[in-house]
């Protein structure tokens, strides 16, 4: 554990380095190729920098922040284009959270009392949701309901981490930072599900770096207002299937089955279409919102089942991210004893 976490804090000292030359030398290029250039070692390194680690826990946020959101943000910034881009310029600081964690600036404040209450509340029920599906584990359980409540603990999961990420940053940047995720399980339709409820960072990103160039290449080929969206949103898609394979990849060191980049594609090609009926049905054959809801999230799971989670099952990760838990805890209760045994001898 303690050469884990050494090995995390090096990480991320290196990545925080590297942004400072991007702020520092990169942003003196004009933008376009030349600055891509000066960025493109840094676009390696994060690529390379999150094998030294092997924790579920350091790994996979690491990887997502660094691999994914950085890189993109930092190709954005090559173009002049995306957070980092601003007039005025950002400060340092400002511009190292936003381009190393997933965070967003809000444009509307959130901050009155009731309205933190609520989120502290939400949150807390949360990490004790958590909690539970964390021991239910050690029960005698069937396997559909193992693999349901893997299902949940995977969506809290990637959301507390997501939230807590956001409370350093909000208490010394003193900005409203956008939710992550907005209730994915009160979604109406697979569109509301991906695009306005499901890891919204990643929406915010794809959108200016993979969506909006592809609609305007399809614009510009002629095709007409009821089909222009549709490869736009089967190419974000694709994208994301990839990058999440490659994520797998760091998280099991096993070569690709493809599994969850099918399962993005489908995904894509479902919510293309259901754009174009929506356009062409209008509000004549609106499903009532509680039948939405359920054949959306649905649809999301059964999916999921089939395509998303088999290369975690099969890989383990699961069981190696549930034995964490006991690695944690006995790390922290050594370390608190460790504290205590000190503080006695000092008296």
């Amino acid at each position: 554990m303690d050469s884990e976490l050494s090995n995390f804090v090096k990480i991320w000292m290196t990545a925080i380095l590297c942004i400072c030359y991007c702020y520092y030398i990169s942003a003196r290029f004009p933008k376009g190729i030349l600055r891509l250039l000066t960025i493109l070692p840094l676009i390696y390194l994060f690529n390379i920098l999150p094998f030294s680690l092997s924790s579920m826990h350091l790994a996979g946020p690491t990887v997502f922040y660094l691999v994914w959101l950085s890189n993109f943000k930092l190709i954005l910034f090559a173009f002049d284009d995306g957070p980092l881009a601003t007039s005025p310029p950002l400060s340092l600081l400002h511009f190292t959270c936003l381009a190393l964690l997933p965070i967003k600036s809000s444009t509307t404040s959130s901050s009155t009392f009731t309205s933190q209450l609520n989120k502290s509340t939400l949150v807390a029920t949360k990490v004790l949701l958590l909690v539970l599906i964390i021991y239910a584990y050690d029960l005698d359980l069937h396997p559909y309901a193992r693999l349901c409540l893997y299902c949940c603990h995977v969506y809290l999961g990637v959301e507390l981490v997501l939230a807590m990420t956001g409370f350093p940053v909000r208490a010394i940047l003193g900005l409203e930072i956008e939710p992550q995720f907005n209730e994915p399980y009160l979604a109406t339709s697979l569109q509301d599900f991906w695009g306005r409820r499901w890891n919204l960072m990643v929406t915010s990103i794809l959108r200016p770096t993979i969506y909006n160039p592809v609609l305007a290449f399809s614009s510009r080929c002629g095709l007409g207002p009821m089909w222009v969206r549709g490869p736009s949103t089967f190419a974000t898609f694709l994208v994301s299937g990839l990058m999440h394979e490659w994520i797998f990849y760091y998280l099991t060191r096993v070569a690709p089955t493809w599994e969850v980049t099918w399962f993005f594609v489908i995904h894509g090609v479902c919510t293309a279409a259901e754009v174009v009926v929506k356009k062409a049905a209008g509000d004549r054959y609106r499903l009532p919102r509680p039948v939405s809801t359920v054949m959306t999230v649905g649809f999301v799971a059964v999916t999921g089942v089939w395509w998303f989670f088999p290369q975690i099952l099969r890989n383990g990760v699961e069981q190696k991210a549930i034995g964490e838990y006991a690695i944690l805890a006995k790390f922290v209760r050594d370390k608190f004893m460790f504290f205590i045994c000190m503080c006695g001898l000092g008296c």
